[in-house]
């Protein structure tokens, strides 16, 4: 049965103009005023347009990096738990080195008619990557969640740990143990959460160090064990007496190092990690960390897609939650004049 735009908007109280753009996917209609045409559509009997048709209610994506580094599968539990407490069925996607892309994902969880999707340390975190991506998504009534990273101009709440505060919390403790070559390893420069933690890091240098930027320690590597056994060379080489990483596992890769060099941790260098990820508290020594608010994040994020499928979208900034520091046996002492 053709629709008659003029049936639908007699019916729905709005413009033929707005009914236009609603069956064409057009912006520039609010949620309410979509549904109400889409209820007017419905009761006169007319079919969807596919790309109107309503989604499976029971599913959601979730679309994480590797699942090598813990984090991201403790992401990836309190999700599906949250999921699966509201009766949703969650659909874990992981990349993998020569896998599926994160488009391909997306692609995927479309064509099964997912009810919305969350993306965990995704391409929105690229700042090299664009948004056409997930503007298409918009586009197509998709609702969408991003955890850790922040795009400007994508129409979606971002829930993101506060990486500059990490910094502070973690450069703080070592100038209180007495350390002032103090070492940032982290991963590409391109990702938002690498640029904030310099930031953070070298603001928290130059206030309590009087570092200035050209002086100080940061290295750039891989997000992974062999990135922070590689990058600790290059600190050490630096005389850095302390090290604060962007991940537990690079953390566990510049202990590594520093052990090779006869060195030992915390008496000779300090290690702080970044995550707080599951066992960390168990490894030799066991390793003062940044802890990822991972149970509020991952809670909000399904709140904030479920206010989104109920039409009462959450405002498109960025929420920005409270890291802590956990004190344990990878810090100590430092001297107090550099070597």
């Amino acid at each position: 049965m053709t629709a008659r735009l003029s049936d639908i908007a007699a019916q729905a109280g709005v413009s033929e103009a707005t009914v236009s753009r609603v069956l064409n996917g057009k912006p520039g209609v609010s949620a309410a005023t979509r549904r109400v045409v889409l209820a007017a559509l419905d009761l006169l009997g007319y079919e969807r347009p596919t790309r109107l048709r309503r989604r499976s209610a029971g599913l959601v994506g979730l679309i994480t990096p590797e699942l090598d580094n813990p984090i991201f599968p403790a992401f990836a539990q309190v999700i599906e738990s949250a999921l699966t407490q509201r009766e949703f069925t969650p659909v874990l996607c992981t990349q993998t080195p020569g896998g599926a892309t994160e488009d391909e994902f997306t692609h995927l969880l479309i064509e099964r008619g997912v009810s919305g999707i969350i993306f965990v340390s995704g391409m929105h975190a690229d700042t090299t990557a664009g948004i056409e991506r997930y503007t298409k998504l918009s586009g197509e009534n998709v609702p969408m969640v991003m955890i850790n990273g922040y795009a400007e101009g994508v129409d979606a709440p971002f829930l993101s740990t506060d990486d500059r505060l990490a910094m502070r919390l973690a450069v703080s403790h070592l100038v209180e143990l007495g350390h002032e070559r103090i070492g940032l390893l982290s991963g590409p420069r391109r990702f938002v959460p690498v640029i904030r933690k310099a930031e953070g890091f070298l603001r928290t240098m130059a206030e309590l160090l009087g570092t200035d930027e050209k002086d100080a320690l940061l290295e750039n590597t891989i997000f992974s064990f062999e990135g922070g056994a590689a990058g600790a060379r290059t600190l050490l080489d630096r005389n850095a007496t302390a090290l604060v990483c962007g991940s537990d596992v690079m953390a566990l890769g510049a202990i590594t190092t520093i052990r090779e060099r006869g060195l030992s941790v915390p008496h000779d260098v300090s290690v702080i990690g970044f995550d707080d990820s599951p066992f960390i508290a168990y490894t030799d020594p066991p390793l003062t960390t940044i802890r990822q608010p991972v149970q509020a994040i991952g809670l909000a994020a399904v709140r904030a897609l479920f206010d989104e499928l109920a039409g009462i979208p959450a405002p498109r900034s960025e929420f920005v939650f409270r890291p802590e520091l956990i004190v344990r046996g990878s810090t100590g002492s430092g001297p107090r004049i550099q070597r």
